[in-house]
């Protein structure tokens, strides 16, 4: 194949479009392909669909390199190589649902040619092997197929593509594995090469990991609760331990987004599946489910019964620096505090003030100040660095009762209590003894 011809991407969400403007910037012509007609209108236009630090400036450097298009003629009449990067969203029965890498693959099958399927899309173990087998059954023999994970964390997705930890790629044949490879060629990192199942197994070890970490140090603050011990220095100590490291050892409300919820029941599904329960996983989702419950039980411990109460929720997004709503906590405490009979109200940097579909009978302001005004507690949800330097002592000042619930450990008790607010964190059985600054 043409090292210089342009490379394709199948799906223009978070994973597909970073991934195909990173490439660009690497110096590759790159040819977009969406079945969503509004949103590749709007790339054509420059209209950046999804927010994405410094992405809207790099489409804009590379758009040379960059052309975005609903036809999958005019994909395969450029593109040999083809990266899938579709959804692949959790079925009612707890498996990854394989609609839309199926429809991709039965409409390259269709076009025929001597082509390099990639897939991006994380998908379960044995997946490659379906595909290699559905492309047989179509009589696209002439379609080899490769594995190629994304490990991309949202709002750091250019840095995590441009220089990450490593590239993992699985292919059958040695020059299959070695045309993906060459596409990075410009970046330094460690390459793993290895067979598709293999890759395909690394992507959902790798988030059914980090997912463990945030239960367990979750657990371990709600045990810190219970003993006096804060859990902020118990996981700096524990972080200071390289076999450990400091990331994801967090006390929160749990964790959310596109990746860690889906895969870490997927690769559940999976291995019950094979005749495997695998009981880690179980304890891993019944935690991050459960932590949700705790804060609206410190709610309670409070306030007392909710409802008639008026509560605010600080960030709504699963994480700071996205405007991804996908499985985040808010939903579900939102959810709860209005079957509670609670008013609730809300402020998100990325989200427009009114009414939204995913928070129904939630009024979304224009400020943080409008949603604390008059609420008998807050609830920090999302640590947007906003909220860092918010006057707290003004919140405090407009609102009924001044209880901050942080759900992040964002904001330092300190500072809480100097505003005039009653704080309640994660795991903060002992504030007085955290480390400055942990």
């Amino acid at each position: 194949m043409d090292p210089a011809a342009p490379i394709g991407v199948v799906g223009t969400g978070y994973v597909g479009l970073v991934s195909a403007v990173c490439f660009a910037h690497l110096g590759h012509h790159m040819v977009c392909m969406d079945v969503d007609a509004a949103k590749i209108e709007r790339l054509q236009k420059g209209d950046v669909p999804i927010y994405e630090p410094g992405l809207d400036k790099l489409i804009d450097d590379n758009a040379s390199r960059l052309t975005f298009t609903t036809s999958y003629d005019e994909l395969l009449d450029a593109c040999r190589i083809l990266f899938i990067a579709v959804d692949t969203p959790p079925s009612p029965s707890g498996d990854a649902d394989l609609s839309r890498v199926q429809h991709a693959t039965r409409e390259i099958a269709a076009r025929g040619g001597a082509r390099l399927l990639v897939m991006k899309s994380t998908v379960p173990v044995g997946t490659g092997e379906k595909v290699v087998a559905d492309l047989e059954a179509l009589g696209a023999t002439g379609i080899a197929y490769a594995s190629n994970p994304e490990f991309l964390r949202e709002g750091a997705a250019i840095q995590d593509f441009l220089e990450p930890d490593r590239i993992v790629i699985g292919a059958s044949r040695k020059e299959d594995g070695d045309q993906v490879e060459a596409l990075y060629r410009g970046i330094d990192t460690d390459i793993v090469r290895t067979t598709v199942p293999t890759a395909e197994m690394v992507k959902y070890a790798s988030n059914a990991f980090l997912a463990t970490k945030i239960s367990f140090i979750n657990e371990i603050a709600n045990v810190c609760e219970q003993v006096g011990a804060d859990v902020r220095t118990v996981a700096h100590g524990m972080g200071l331990d390289h076999r450990i490291g400091p990331h994801f050892l967090q006390a929160g409300i749990g964790y959310g987004g596109s990746c860690f919820p889906k895969d870490v029941q997927a690769l559940k599904q999976l291995a019950g599946n094979s005749g495997y329960h695998f009981q880690l996983l179980n304890a891993v989702i019944e935690v991050n489910a459960l932590q949700k419950r705790r804060v609206l039980g410190k709610l309670t411990g409070r306030l007392g019964k909710l409802r008639g109460k008026t509560v605010a929720l600080l960030g709504l997004t699963f994480k700071p620096h996205t405007d991804d709503l996908r499985e985040a906590a808010s939903i579900v405490l939102a959810g709860r505090l209005i079957h509670e009979g609670a008013t609730v109200r809300a402020y998100d940097p990325m989200l427009d003030a009114g009414a939204h579909p995913l928070f129904p009978g939630v009024v979304i302001t224009d400020e943080p100040l409008q949603a604390l005004e008059n609420a008998d507690a807050a609830v920090l949800v999302t640590e947007w660095p906003e909220f860092a330097r918010l006057d707290w002592a003004a919140a405090a000042a407009v609102m009924r009762r001044p209880l901050l619930v942080d759900g992040r450990n964002f904001i330092d008790p300190a500072v809480a209590a100097a505003a005039g607010l009653e704080y309640e964190g994660i795991g903060l059985g002992d504030p007085g003894s955290a480390l400055a600054g942990a």
